[in-house]
């Protein structure tokens, strides 16, 4: 059974991948879903290959930038920035009225510092030792652009 986040996760997936356009080769509806649990992405345009990564969160304003997001597992995240490696990312902002915004931010915009790794899992957590990072929106929140 999905989470109340897991559900919120794959609704701004869903909404990505059926409204926005590839911002690679510009065509629309050509964006698809990736399998569960696929690293670092979770779309791909079935035309030209991009990836992008989707965060979506609930917000008061969507029209505001949380400071944070979480991500997702640290150790994939860290191989592929030390290669240079970086997924465009949308982040899909929902409030309790059902409103929603859609931000994007271009691979080549990313930066290093806006990825921080979180403490990993206690022992007694049910995936010990498993370590997460979080999105620092602030050090970039210039650099994203609304689409919708």
């Amino acid at each position: 059974m999905a989470t109340a986040k897991q559900k919120l996760g794959d609704w701004g997936e869903k909404l990505v991948a059926s409204t926005c356009a590839c911002p690679s080769c510009k065509r629309s509806k050509t964006t698809r879903l990736l399998p569960p649990n696929f690293k670092c992405a979770d779309i791909i345009c079935d035309f030209c290959g991009y990836l992008s990564q989707v965060k979506t969160a609930r917000v008061k304003d969507v029209r505001v930038l949380p400071k944070n997001l979480l991500g997702a597992a640290w150790g994939p995240q860290r191989e592929r920035m030390q290669a240079g490696v970086y997924f465009p990312l949308y982040v899909v902002l929902k409030d309790n009225a059902g409103n929603s915004s859609v931000n994007f931010l271009s691979a080549d915009l990313q930066v290093p510092e806006m990825f921080q790794s979180r403490n990993p899992l206690s022992a007694g957590a049910k995936r010990a030792g498993w370590q997460g990072f979080t999105i620092n929106c602030e050090v970039v929140r210039d650099r994203f652009v609304r689409l919708s």
